[in-house]
This record gives structure tokens, C-alpha cells and sequence, in this order.
């Protein structure tokens, strides 16, 4: 069978039809888009079905903790937050605080706010100072690219064995697989890609994405540790 080219334009509509059918509407997520485009972010974070995969995710291992590195304005930590059980726990790492402020009125607009905690300032410092003890089921990663390797290690630290770590943004349209392409994001993903390699305890694959966010795509990886 004979495919045809495809552009973003197919793409934004093939995810409004769909979502039609499997993403009923939810208030809360839609005044966090709202909140997070009147502070010029919205575009940074998952898409809706997108963060309906992560929703879906975490229900599947049945996570009660969730980490996740780089809050922006809360979209992806609602969605991840609704997965959890009513004494679930999410851990949540933002450097900015303005980012978090908003974050923070749109999580406790979903009525999240006793599930969900803000730790605000660089995650590369407060990442250390989470108790490996307190093990998490999931953790989901999108931050700044350049520090990919560092936040994989840590969230290893921090996830149980056989848990899930995600990250976004690992195909960047393609170009994290042009040796022309050099910028400090797509290198930031390639160290990662070489750090997982040559990682035993560490079981991953990419899955690339095309929707209204473009061509990109999630690693998902799985601690086979021993350590936790």
C-alpha cells in the first residue's frame, strides 16, 4: 500500500479526530491551555493525546508515585496526577517560580493540590535531595535537553525496579538523527541515546509521534535495576 506525504495540517487533524472519540472534555485541563497560552507557554507542553498516553501509563502499572522533571505550566502533571489513587503522590521539579505559580493555580483548579508537590529551583540540585527510599513507579522527563543524562540517572535512582522513565522530545522532527544538526538540545539527546546504550540495567526504546505538536517522540525505558 502506497502511502503519501504528510504535514503538520494532517497531523492536527488527525489528533482533533481522534481525541474526539477517545478524550472526553475536561475543564480543568482545558482553563490550564488557557492560563498556559495567556503566559506564552502553552506550546511547550504535551500534547492532549499525548497527555492522555502518559494518563494511560500510569494507570497501567498502577503507579501510587510519580516523578516528574519540569512542571512548565501543570498540563502533563494533571494528567499524571489524575492517573494516580486517591493517596497517590506526585513529585513535581520546576526551576522557574513564575512557571510554577501558574502551575500551581491550575493544579489546585483540578483539585490536585493535596496529590501534587511543587519543588521549585534547579532540579540538577533538588533531585539529590529526594529520599531513594521513597521509591516511584514512574517518572516522566521535560526539561531542559542539555541536562537529559543527569535527570536519567537521577530518576534511575529514584524509580523501582521494572518502573517506567519516559522522555520527551527525542526526535526533535528528526533531526537528533541528521549528523548536520549540533544544536545543544538534539546533543543533550544524543548523550542520553549513548548514556542508555552502554546501561545494562536500563531496557528503552523511542517512539516517535506525529501530531499537533509535529514530528517528535517519547524514550521509554525501564529500570531493570537490582539496586531498588
Amino acid at each position: 500500500m502506497a502511502f503519501t506525504p504528510t504535514n503538520l495540517t494532517d497531523w492536527i487533524r488527525s489528533d482533533k479526530y481522534h481525541n474526539h472519540f477517545l478524550i472526553p472534555p475536561n475543564d480543568a485541563l482545558t482553563a490550564a491551555v488557557k492560563l498556559s497560552e495567556q503566559n506564552q507557554f502553552a506550546s511547550y507542553a504535551v500534547s492532549e493525546a499525548q497527555g492522555k498516553f502518559l494518563n494511560l501509563v500510569a494507570k497501567s502499572i498502577q503507579a501510587r508515585r510519580i516523578l516528574e522533571i519540569g512542571t512548565l505550566g501543570g498540563y502533563s502533571t494533571i494528567w499524571l496526577a489524575n492517573a494516580l489513587p486517591d493517596d497517590g503522590e506526585l513529585v513535581t521539579c520546576e526551576i522557574s517560580e513564575d512557571f510554577a505559580k501558574i502551575a500551581q493555580i491550575n493544579i489546585n483548579n483540578a483539585g490536585l493540590m493535596d496529590k501534587v508537590k511543587i519543588i521549585v529551583g534547579p532540579a540538577m540540585t533538588t533531585l539529590p535531595n529526594i529520599n531513594p527510599n521513597a521509591s516511584f513507579d514512574l517518572a516522566f522527563i521535560d526539561a531542559d535537553k542539555q541536562s537529559n543524562v543527569e535527570y536519567f540517572i537521577q530518576a534511575k535512582r529514584l524509580v523501582r525496579k521494572r518502573g517506567v522513565i519516559i522522555v520527551d522530545n527525542v526526535v526533535r522532527n528528526g533531526r537528533v538523527a541528521d549528523p548536520k544538526q549540533n544544536d545543544p538540545h538534539i546533543e543533550g539527546v544524543r548523550k542520553l541515546l549513548e548514556y542508555i546504550k552502554n546501561d545494562s540495567t536500563v531496557e528503552a526504546t523511542t517512539l516517535g509521534t506525529a501530531g499537533e505538536k509535529g514530528y517528535d517522540g517519547f524514550l521509554y525505558a525501564v529500570n531493570m535495576s537490582s539496586i531498588n
